[in-house]
């Protein structure tokens, strides 16, 4: 499968690079900078800003899937959703880290009843189908 990867070069980012890779998918790497991109087989490290629409619209055409893991406070999600919708691509998957956050001293999102409730497999958001 044909997968862009925003934010490539982070945490997060990185990890499910390799994992794409390792999984024998193409991914178009995306980031501020490329040189923290990891040349693995299938990545095509590609540098794009992801505050200018047009730009990553362009760069996100053609591909089957988008996966988006930049952190929150470093991207305006409304325009990302722009950018994705613009690009044609059906899919688009957010990945966050909120489960690690501390909801009570020594007590984590990710451990909590609310967090564990039953989730259907993907549901369809804006035109997207969003998985979990």
């Amino acid at each position: 499968m044909k997968i862009a990867l925003i934010g490539a070069s982070g945490n997060v980012g990185s990890r499910i690079n390799a994992e794409l890779s390792s999984r024998g998918h193409k991914i178009t790497a995306i980031a501020r900078g490329v040189g923290k991109i990891a040349l693995l087989p299938g990545v095509t490290p590609t540098a794009v800003d992801i505050a200018n629409t047009e730009a990553l619209s362009a760069a996100l055409k053609g591909h089957a899937a988008v996966i988006s893991s930049v952190h929150f406070t470093e991207s305006d999600p409304e325009q990302l959703i722009r950018a994705v919708k613009a690009s044609g691509v059906p899919r688009y998957l957010v990945v966050g880290g909120a489960g690690s956050l501390q909801v009570a001293p020594g007590q984590l999102l990710v451990d909590t009843p609310e967090s564990t409730k039953s989730r259907p497999p993907s549901t369809r958001v804006s035109g997207f189908t969003v998985g979990y």
